[in-house]
């Protein structure tokens, strides 16, 4: 979904076919109105592109004052706004909850960004639907690396694959290198066995799935110069710190897109 398309089902949904009505019954169709979107809680911010558009469908001007990025204190503003007090009124709720949500992304990757240095912190396809372009871009402004777009853009073989029983691992990590050059190749394993078996097939990133620290420090040295060593299962802060002393190059983290708490943004009018 397109960003225009998203932005505008997400007024909809909120507009329905009446529109704002309270906002009709209280407001004159003349009246203007002036404020500003500020941080009520310290946070990176995220979600520019969203704004811009939820105002421009709005027919609301926009005066940024943060980037995607952008590290925020409570009470620091984000953007000011200006436009008719009806659409402004009628833009605030999506407009805050986008960006509340990114942000939110933004500022908990953050976290984690610092928590495992100097591991990088990926994310996963554990993603709100239709708002994956959006959520991976608050990963990247909280410093985080975007992992696969989706199913299109890395091989992954993991657990269930494998338990179909009949996958040839050598073979389909053959046909990938056949018939999709440059596409990246990984392959989870919960054991030595398996990192031994991923490397054996040649794989470009093993995943070490749920493995103690031990194991993961073995693995570690296993893949040293072979592979990149991504850690992955359940991961907290206290986790991917862990796991970061262990030597991996990156671990992934489910929780950045699917559990960040939003951060509190609010539109103040003047």
């Amino acid at each position: 979904m397109d960003l225009e398309t998203l932005v505008a089902a997400a007024l909809a949904e909120d507009l329905g076919d009446r529109g704002d009505v309270t906002s009709l019954v209280t407001i004159p169709d003349d009246a203007r109105a002036r404020g500003r979107v500020v941080a009520r809680s310290g946070g990176v911010f995220a979600g520019r592109a969203f704004g811009e558009e939820v105002l421009r469908q709005m027919g609301v001007e926009g005066t940024w004052q943060a980037v995607d990025g952008t590290v925020l204190s409570p009470g620091e503003p984000v953007l000011g706004v200006d436009g008719p007090a009806r659409a402004v009124l009628s833009a605030e709720r999506t407009l805050l909850n986008g960006m509340s949500h990114l942000s939110g992304i933004a500022t908990q990757t953050a976290r984690f960004v610092k928590a495992a240095h100097p591991a990088a912190v990926l994310d996963t396809r554990k993603t709100t639907p239709g708002w994956r372009v959006l959520e991976k871009a608050a990963v990247a402004a909280g410093g985080g690396t975007n992992h696969r777009m989706g199913l299109f853009d890395m091989v992954l073989v993991k657990d269930n694959h494998l338990a179909m029983g009949s996958v040839d691992l050598r073979a389909a990590v053959a046909r990938a290198r056949d018939e999709l050059p440059g596409v990246p190749v990984e392959v989870e394993a919960d054991d030595l066995a398996g990192v031994r078996l991923a490397l054996e097939v040649g794989a470009d990133r093993i995943l070490l799935d749920n493995m103690d620290e031990a194991t993961t420090r073995e693995a570690v040295e296993l893949c040293r110069g072979n592979a990149i060593t991504e850690a992955s299962g359940g991961m907290d802060l206290d986790g991917v710190a862990r796991a970061a002393a262990c030597g991996v190059d990156c671990v992934s983290v489910g929780a950045l897109t699917h559990s960040s708490p939003a951060l509190d943004l609010a539109l103040d009018l003047d």
